[in-house]
């Protein structure tokens, strides 16, 4: 079984890569997010546990998150494996993840730390326009629409969501980072740590997370995150 953990800022281009990344391993591609609506909405136990903090906008806790990612991991499609994409979150969550996953016999493969400069990545999302109707997404800078202000696809208004203006991107840098970097730090301490320099183009980086997946040596990577 494959395991692998993808890890990186906001904007990093964690969503992008991580279906890439699974479709070349043959194995599903699990977001945090997207489980815990599906577990939800499944009405298990674990489900409606889950849902009882999401519903009153609370975290849900560390050892459900873990319970929820297993349970997944116990799917048919996920015999082989599966990327997690941006989970764990916290060195806490990733000491849990890996305990769990030794008691199930099994083991994180790969970390891979996609990193983006602080600078590149608040542009990147400080760019990003999102269409009214049906979500599609712009970057001004290297994807803009071919009308300004209006989606190729369906000729809706193009927004900026409160979430990417530019004080908004820099207080979320601050906070998901330095937790991000404990993760990263776990991983490097386990030797699974792979790191992908996240600024080139989105195939040049597919190439370089595919690579670093094949690669008997892992990169010692310091806990550190540039910013400038």
């Amino acid at each position: 079984m494959t395991v692998v953990v993808l890890l990186g800022a906001p904007g990093a281009g964690k969503g992008t890569q991580a279906p890439i990344l699974a479709r070349a391993l043959g194995v599903p591609s699990l977001a945090s997010g997207d489980l815990l609506r599906a577990a939800a909405a499944a009405g298990t136990a674990l489900g409606r546990e889950a849902d009882r903090y999401m519903s009153r906008g609370q975290l849900v806790p560390d050892d459900t998150m873990v319970r929820v990612f297993l349970e997944r991991l116990e799917k048919p499609d996920a015999r082989a494996g599966a990327v997690l994409d941006g989970f764990p979150r916290t060195r806490v969550q990733a000491v849990a993840l890996d305990r769990a996953l030794h008691e199930a016999g099994r083991r994180v493969d790969r970390a891979i730390f996609i990193e983006v400069e602080t600078e590149d990545l608040v542009r990147r999302m400080s760019n990003r326009r999102i269409c009214t109707a049906n979500g599609h997404v712009y970057n001004l800078a290297s994807n803009p629409p071919l009308v300004p202000g209006t989606c190729d696809i369906d000729g809706s208004p193009i927004i900026q969501r409160p979430d990417d203006e530019d004080a908004t991107v820099r207080a979320r840098m601050k906070e998901q980072i330095p937790p991000l970097l404990e993760v990263v730090d776990h991983y490097r301490k386990a030797g699974v740590l792979q790191k992908v320099d996240g600024r080139e183009p989105i195939t040049d980086v597919s190439a370089r997370v595919l690579a670093a997946i094949d690669s008997p040596t892992p990169i010692d990577v310091p806990a550190s995150y540039p910013a400038h």
